[in-house]
């Protein structure tokens, strides 16, 4: 069609016979022409701008030195994409060359995108490090410790290659422990959103759930070009493990393959048989270290128990025997023993004098003596309140007469009883402490014929009778001499009746001595 509008147009301008077109099918004619022409090419150059909108379009531009191809990638087929176009990356993009007529501008419908070879990646490789080391992602301060012996070890990697076997090999050697694998592609399109989601997951089991938490995570793929690693440089990736909660390994690749999860990760192995080893220590030498450890301990135990003997048989040769510590205090309490009956017997007349002095104030006819002087003083008081209450009324002289005889008579009868109450207190007193009580439980009260307490035996042989007092009277007897008196002869019953007389009671005339 395009041919045809150029053949029409030979007559010149001013022709009357020059077709007219319409706006779109000058639009559809060039859009038929550029897709038939350029139905399925690749294009290599460098992304400019790049823009992402709402309804998930990427919408952006493929240059070179001179001219820039602007490019759009349908929501469609962004997820099938192996390669995001971003900004500054050297790609070839696979597409469709059609044109967009509403702005009169052709566009390069994009299907697929792959770097532009080995030197591409490795500048869009260095441009992420850049950005994440900027943002402290690769800090040593961040990273964490990882478990001496974690007890549930979670593992990314593919369930079907060598990796998962040889990390399952090496921990059963080592320390068996539970394993629990997320199976992921571990090259590939799907490779970064898979290995991203499944640290992610491992992260959001809760702790105590029916499922496991792991204790620490390996990441792991076997070698590969850069090309098969590039899903583990993905910045998805990096985030997820930057941002894991969970200690991470990362064993991406042989020993000389570096990917950028390696520089989040917690600790980098060089192999995925090396991050098994530096996730448990080998069960045989923990075992043989514990066994030093017991053997060292029970040998400074024994070492150390015998120090203390030593120190103790030292010590306690310094230290004086027990009668020689015992010597002291033994002597003092025989020097109290000797001193109690003295003072027990000071005390106790010490108490006599002073029950004696107390009791010589308290006599009934002393206590009489002194109410009839207090009714005496009121009798006073009342002759000398007749005067003066004449002047008044009869019938309030009467009235005051009788109220204050009542009141007298309450104040004296309640004086009486507060006495009495006294002297009854003071008569329970006399009687506890009275020797009298002592002599109902046996006891017996010795005097001489002058009345004075005897209290040892020579000055009772010597005195021509006695008078012993009991609890219920006192008896006289007569004493005889040592040398003048013939053995006694059993006395009988009859006998003994006849010849001790009791005599009268008489009433006691002081306290005396209990000895």
């Amino acid at each position: 069609m395009m041919d045809e509008l150029i053949e029409d147009g030979r007559d010149g301008p001013g022709t009357g016979n020059t077709p007219e077109y319409a706006v779109s099918e000058i639009s559809g004619a060039i859009k038929k022409t550029l897709e038939g022409a350029f139905g399925r090419i690749r294009v290599r150059g460098e992304v400019g701008r790049v823009f992402v909108a709402r309804s998930g379009h990427i919408y952006f531009d493929i240059k070179d030195d001179r001219n820039v191809l602007g490019s759009v990638c349908w929501k469609g087929s962004v997820s099938r994409l192996s390669q995001r176009p971003e900004e500054g990356m050297e790609v070839i993009a696979t597409g469709r060359l059609t044109t967009f007529g509403s702005q009169s501008k052709y566009q390069l419908t994009v299907e697929d995108i792959e770097p532009a070879g080995v030197g591409a990646l490795m500048a869009m490789l260095e441009k992420r490090k850049a950005l994440l080391a900027a943002e402290g992602l690769f800090e040593e301060g961040r990273k964490r410790p990882l478990p001496f012996l974690p007890d549930v070890i979670g593992v990314v990697t593919s369930p079907s290659g060598a990796v998962i076997r040889d990390i399952l090999h090496r921990l059963g050697e080592r320390f068996p422990r539970r394993v629990l694998v997320w199976p992921v592609a571990v090259q590939g399109k799907d490779c970064a959103p898979q290995v991203a989601r499944a640290i992610a997951g491992f992260n959001a089991i809760p702790a105590g759930g029916r499922l496991p938490r792991p204790d620490l995570l390996i990441v792991a793929r076997g070698g590969g070009s850069i090309e098969d690693l590039w899903g583990f440089n993905e910045e998805v990736v990096a985030r997820a493990a930057a941002a894991s909660e969970i200690p991470l390994i990362s064993a991406v690749g042989h020993e000389t393959d570096t990917t950028l999860i390696d520089y989040v990760s917690d600790w980098r192995a060089p192999t995925p048989t090396a991050a098994a080893e530096r996730a448990v220590p080998v069960r045989l030498d923990l075992l043989a270290h514990v066994d030093g450890l017991g053997a060292r301990l029970a040998g400074g135990l024994s070492r150390g128990l015998h120090r203390q003997g030593e120190r103790l048989r030292d010590l306690g040769r310094a230290l004086p025997s027990p009668a020689q510590l015992l010597a002291g205090p033994r002597q003092r309490l025989d020097a109290a023993t000797l001193r109690l009956p003295q003072a027990l017997r000071g005390a106790l007349q010490s108490h006599q004098i002073r029950l004696t002095q107390a009791s010589a104030t308290l006599r009934p006819q002393i206590i009489l003596q002194r109410l009839r002087r207090q009714a005496d003083r009121v009798g006073d008081l009342s002759a000398r309140l007749s005067p003066t209450l004449m002047h008044r009324s009869m019938s309030d002289h009467a009235r005051d007469r009788a109220r204050l005889s009542e009141r007298l008579d309450t104040a004296l009868r309640q004086n009486i009883a507060a006495q009495r109450t006294r002297v009854e207190g003071f008569e329970r007193l006399l009687n506890s402490l009275s020797y009298v009580g002592t002599l109902e439980r046996g006891y017996a009260v010795v005097r001489d014929g002058s009345g004075q307490v005897l209290t040892r035996l020579t000055p009772a042989r010597g005195a021509p009778s006695l008078e012993i007092q009991f609890a219920d009277g006192r008896l006289a007897v007569q004493t005889v001499a040592a040398e003048d008196a013939a053995p006694p002869a059993p006395p009988s019953p009859a006998k003994t009746k006849r010849t001790r007389k009791k005599a009268p009671p008489k009433p006691p005339t002081g306290q005396g001595s209990l000895f």
